[in-house]
């Protein structure tokens, strides 16, 4: 008997402000920018890209592009979508005890 397989869908898990909190802090400590634009178009998809363009003024197709795994987004597409998102980017001081660089 063969096992049918489906595709994990990671924006599915993201349905409280806590879970995608954790999702984007986890993301941010990978240091990659390449996997935290990434982490950005999986929440954003989770709220709906529709929602995030709106708000954003940009074009759903230029989200997808802008947060794919090869994407990247320039700094104000960024911040446009974190505060969409509600996703605040903060500077932390090395001796700061949630600094975990």
């Amino acid at each position: 008997m063969t096992e049918k397989l489906t595709t994990y869908d990671p924006a599915e898990d993201l349905a409280s402000e806590e879970a995608t909190a954790l999702f984007m802090a986890e993301a941010f400590k990978t240091g990659d920018v390449g996997y935290i634009a990434h982490a950005l178009g999986i929440v954003a998809r989770a709220k709906g890209m529709n929602q995030i363009a709106s708000q954003t003024g940009l074009s759903r197709e230029q989200l997808y592009r802008s947060f794919s795994e090869q994407g990247n987004p320039t700094l104000k597409t960024t911040i446009k979508v974190m505060k969409a998102l509600g996703i605040e980017l903060t500077a932390l001081l090395p001796t700061s005890p949630a600094f975990s660089g």
